[in-house]
């Protein structure tokens, strides 16, 4: 089994995360890991903490000469602003001030502030807000950059792109594979189309300049995805509720859709339903369109996942929506905490994560394999037998 779990707040002193169920001999490279680390920092809009914070993984277990020994891998990522937080974040008591402990009294709209203090009976609102940011997402990027390495093993590739943002363009952007993998390294919003991404830059200034915040959507490809992960037998085995949950979970990602998703709804299954064909050469099935984003009945087909988040425009902004005070309950202005105008291209590297994820966990389902040889040894001999289907 696959599966991780992550700890630390967003001022503490470090992100940990724990991923079990990488077969032993995986090649495990953290510059590999680092580099989506930076991926996930880097982007126009983003603000303050991009510039304090470095993101580098330290892997404290699991990993020997560089290949998994198929234990728990731990990995570590140290927060450079922790020495500015070091009295307010402490583990020990206290006796601090309200201005010294940063306390948080004013909730802000659509982040957990609110519903998590009346959950926990929190009378200062900073115990939520610190496990509730989004900088828990970099131990996850982390633990996704694992799952990447040990799906590359089998031919597996995933990428993510910006296809709209703050309204821009009107509808969603359509790029194939080629074109995703062409956008340069150093493209500000990992947009496809030049000239939409300076229409989207030119919307993040006016955003900004309103103290104001944007969202938008992003889309992640996964391709050589084999047919026959998931499974259609039980509600919790089918792929596209996994993926689905995933990246809900995703900080502000508030819709999912899946191949043509929504559109789909509206029109006939004549133009919903991917015609299936037969490759000879290859001796393979495949599909002459890909409306279904790669899944049908909960299991893989074969075809390119395709997996778009929503994103909302992020809860803290610079000119604050209206508030209560939890203490005198009085109308008050929200309060603000460092924060970005948008982090949509972020969010698609966490949605790589997510969606390398859940497919690591089915492929170590259906493969299982305490080693990476004998992982790789029942994935040929199922190959083979879809050869000979």
């Amino acid at each position: 089994m696959f599966r991780f779990t992550t700890a630390g707040e967003s001022h503490g002193r470090a992100l940990i995360a724990i991923v079990e169920g990488v077969p032993a001999g995986t090649p495990i490279n953290v510059e590999a890991i680092d580099r989506d680390l930076e991926r996930r920092q880097w982007g126009y809009g983003r603000g303050g903490r991009m510039r304090i914070e470095r993101d580098r993984v330290q892997i404290l277990s699991g990993v020997r000469h560089g290949q998994a020994l198929g234990s728990p891998i731990a990995l570590m990522i140290e927060n450079r602003d922790w020495p500015n937080w070091q009295e307010v974040m402490a583990v020990e008591p206290r006796a601090l001030s309200s201005e010294e402990a940063r306390q948080l009294k004013r909730p802000r709209p659509g982040h957990a502030d609110l519903a998590g203090g009346l959950k926990y009976g929190a009378r200062d609102l900073r115990d939520i807000l610190e496990r509730a940011s989004a900088r828990e997402s970099a131990a996850r990027v982390a633990c996704g950059a694992v799952a990447k390495q040990l799906l590359a093993e089998f031919g597996v590739e995933i990428l993510s792109h910006v296809i709209q943002l703050g309204g821009i363009p009107t509808e969603p952007l359509e790029l194939d594979w080629a074109s995703i993998a062409a956008i340069p390294d150093d493209a500000p919003l990992r947009c496809g189309d030049a000239e939409v991404e300076k229409l989207m830059i030119a919307r993040i200034d006016e955003a900004r300049r309103e103290g104001d915040t944007l969202g938008g959507v992003f889309e992640v490809v996964g391709r050589g995805v084999v047919v026959g992960l998931g499974s259609h037998v039980s509600w919790r085995e089918k792929l596209d509720g996994r993926l689905a949950q995933a990246f809900m979970s995703i900080p502000a990602v508030k819709a999912v859709e899946i191949g043509i998703g929504v559109r789909a709804a509206s029109l006939p299954g004549s133009e919903v339903h991917d015609e299936i064909a037969y490759d000879a050469a290859e001796r393979k099935f495949f599909h002459r369109t890909n409306r279904a984003g790669g899944l049908e009945g909960g299991i893989t087909n074969g075809e390119e996942l395709r997996v778009r988040g929503y994103l909302k425009p992020i809860s803290t902004l610079r000119r604050p929506l209206r508030s209560v005070d939890i203490e005198t309950k009085e109308e008050s202005a929200a309060a603000y905490e460092r924060s970005d105008t948008t982090a949509v291209p972020a969010a698609g590297v966490i949605g790589e994560a997510m969606m390398a994820i859940v497919l690591a966990a089915a492929m170590r389902e259906k493969f299982g394999g305490d080693s990476l040889v004998e992982m790789t040894r029942n994935f040929q001999a199922y190959l083979d037998q879809l050869r000979a289907y």
